[in-house]
């Protein structure tokens, strides 16, 4: 209970309060001709000066409920709190109904102020209370309407607070998603053709002197890769442009893993796929990010390496994916850390899959990850 009351009091104000439109002071003005017909009809003209300053520091009040929550309870409700006991003690004089305007600040008050302007401004809102009970006897269903009226508005203005700080966050959760997402694309895509342009630019550089011929050859499987990068990027940068038609071509998925591991040359890469059919685009898609990322790992951090087998197999409820090679991991890479290995996690724990990479005990490296069929499971 205690942490609670902390947390309230620590809740700061919700960010960027609406700004005060015309509406807002047509309120005021609906409120101050409302005051002023009813000091005209009304019978009974005690203290009808006070009363009328009275409703107009409350209708005034009104137009900083958003930007400023408790200064404007305070000062609404420390005037009534003022004239009602006046009232107690030097007459009996009734106040305009049109105070009841002052109905909007409880709402106010928890829909934009911190946790400490709203226990302190509820503080004050029922003290008001409290004495206008005194100054106007009343019966129990009357005192219970009292109170239930300001603190009903004031839990609808939590409500609605509580409802749009939930949306906020869902949004942000959103985005977050949406960045990861796309942060792993740009790894397991950009990240691999760069990685393999490098390789095979080294492999140029010692080939120019000694044999020209393969050096060009080199150049040309560059040129390829650099193409399918700036293709892969005008896709994402065209998804991210605001108004920009999506690219509604389909992504590369199970099918594609063979012509990807043709393309990357050497090592010499076999491909067994299963006869796998009806799989979710979402798993077929996972299951070519993670071969690929697997493939340019070993490309990068490991030596040696003569062959790498992929082998996909599956059942009715789960499909496997495995990248094994036979290299020998480099010092500097031995763990093959990096976000390689956060993305090919995440990919397979989004899925409601597992995924495991390490050493094998023959030699070499493995890449196991296990996608359950039906896609997402959460």
């Amino acid at each position: 209970m205690t942490k609670a009351l902390r947390t309230l009091w620590a809740e700061p104000r919700p960010a960027n309060p609406p700004r005060r439109v015309w509406r807002d002071w047509a309120l005021l003005g609906v409120a101050v001709a409302a005051s002023l017909i009813e000091a005209v009809l009304r019978p009974d003209r005690t203290w009808l000066l006070a009363a009328l300053v009275v409703s107009g520091v409350v209708a005034v009040a009104v137009l900083w409920r958003r930007t400023q929550p408790l200064a404007a309870v305070a000062v609404a409700f420390g005037t009534l709190i003022v004239f009602d006991v006046a009232r107690i003690v030097a007459s009996d004089a009734t106040g305009l109904a049109s105070i009841a305007l002052a109905l909007v600040l409880p709402y106010a008050l928890l829909r934009w102020g911190s946790g400490r302007e709203a226990v302190i401004g509820l503080g004050i809102i029922l003290v008001w209370v409290s004495v206008t009970l005194v100054a106007v006897p009343t019966t129990v269903p009357e005192v219970v309407a009292g109170y239930g009226f300001f603190l009903f508005s004031a839990a609808l203005g939590a409500a609605i607070r509580f409802h749009a700080t939930t949306r906020m966050r869902e949004i942000e959760q959103a985005e977050l998603r949406q960045r990861h997402e796309l942060a792993r694309d740009l790894h397991d895509t950009i990240g691999h053709y760069m990685s393999g342009i490098v390789i095979q630019a080294q492999a140029g550089r010692a080939l120019a002197a000694s044999d020209p011929d393969r050096a060009l050859a080199v150049l040309e499987t560059i040129e390829q890769a650099a193409t399918r990068v700036l293709a892969e990027m005008r896709t994402i940068v065209g998804v991210l442009r605001v108004g920009a038609e999506p690219d509604l071509a389909p992504q590369p998925g199970l099918a594609d893993i063979e012509r990807f591991a043709r393309a990357a040359g050497t090592p010499r890469i076999e491909v067994d796929l299963s006869d796998l059919h009806d799989l979710p685009a979402e798993v077929s898609v996972a299951l070519y990010r993670i071969a690929q990322e697997a493939l340019t790992n070993t490309m990068r951090h490991a030596c040696n390496v003569t062959r790498v087998h992929i082998d996909v197999v599956g059942d009715v409820d789960r499909v496997r994916l495995t990248v094994r090679d036979d290299g020998v991991p480099t010092p500097a890479g031995g763990a093959r850390a990096g976000y390689g290995l956060v993305s090919m996690r995440e990919r397979a724990t989004l899925l409601g899959g597992t995924f495991h990479a390490g050493p094998t005990a023959g030699g070499g490296w493995q890449v196991e990850a296990m996608l359950p069929r039906v896609g997402a499971t959460s």
